[in-house]
């Protein structure tokens, strides 16, 4: 990977990281459309860092009045009622799916789940599950987010869990499965991206680990893609949450349909090659 190649997919991940269309599904495709190596896990994982970062900062009110009172409730039996102390262990046990599988199925999830036949078929797959989310919510009445309960934190994190296949998108999982239990797009979107603070944490910082070795991008075309990716991604967080409020998921449900038929369609033609290690 050059700084060239470093600095478009850092645009590309901070693009599609919040949008419910699978970043880590557009890196793996954009790469192979233009003829570039496979970026691979790691890198995907560390440029989401730069996006998670953008999380931190546009979120970081609600994040302060989570982390004290959260803490403040180990200590002090009055703050255990308020609603940012449930909302912080709600965060822990909905991030406790993706950490458990993501441990388990490390090697799967950096080779097989990376076939673009896969990615193809999740697109699609979960594009109409996002359609059918998306119809089935209360129009009135809608759950906001102090209203999330202990079962349905374990249900937000089992959709979070399958964002390690790309091409179910983490924001686009987790936010069907907040539309299916009655919760505004808005306060589905607004857990949702709450809730991936800590899973992206853990695994973006255990992925430094192995940037510049191996397989592994380089360590500056990497740091390039991750500074893009947060300064974009910031962007991308206000107009989506803002759009969101006023308008449905079906253009992303539209694009995701086709971009997976396109997928499927090269594949079978044989203008891609399936999985990163196979000849063109």
């Amino acid at each position: 990977m050059n700084w060239f190649s470093g600095a478009v997919l850092g645009l590309v991940q901070g693009l599609t990281e919040f949008l419910p269309v699978s970043s880590s599904a557009h890196l793996r495709v954009f790469s192979a459309l233009v003829g570039w190596d496979d970026p691979g896990a790691a890198f995907t994982a560390v440029t989401q860092l730069g996006t998670e970062s953008a999380v931190l900062i546009y979120f970081r009110r609600d994040i302060g009045a989570i982390i004290k009172a959260w803490t403040l409730a180990l200590f002090r039996k009055e703050w255990r009622r308020d609603p940012n102390a449930r909302l912080g262990w709600y965060v822990i046990v909905g991030t406790l799916p993706i950490g458990i599988l993501g441990k388990l199925f490390q090697d799967t999830i950096e080779t097989d789940l990376r076939d673009l036949r896969l990615i193809g078929t999740t697109l699609i797959l979960f594009g109409l599950v996002l359609a059918v989310a998306d119809r089935s919510r209360a129009v009135r009445n809608a759950r906001q987010v102090d209203s999330l309960t202990f079962p349905h934190a374990l249900i937000y994190g089992a959709a979070q869990s399958l964002a390690l296949i790309p091409g179910v998108s983490r924001s686009g999982g987790t936010i069907s499965a907040g539309l299916f239990l009655g919760y505004s797009r808005e306060a589905a979107a607004r857990y949702s991206f709450l809730l991936a603070i800590p899973a992206v944490l853990a695994s973006g910082g255990l992925e430094l680990l192995k940037i510049g070795e191996g397989p592994a991008p380089a360590w500056g075309p990497t740091v390039l893609a991750t500074v893009i990716a947060f300064v974009v991604g910031y962007a991308a967080i206000a107009w989506f949450l803002k759009y969101i409020s006023h308008n449905s998921f079906m253009p992303f449900v539209i694009y995701r349909v086709l971009l997976g038929i396109t997928i499927i369609a090269l594949v079978t033609a044989g203008v891609l090659a399936p999985d990163a290690g196979a000849a063109h």
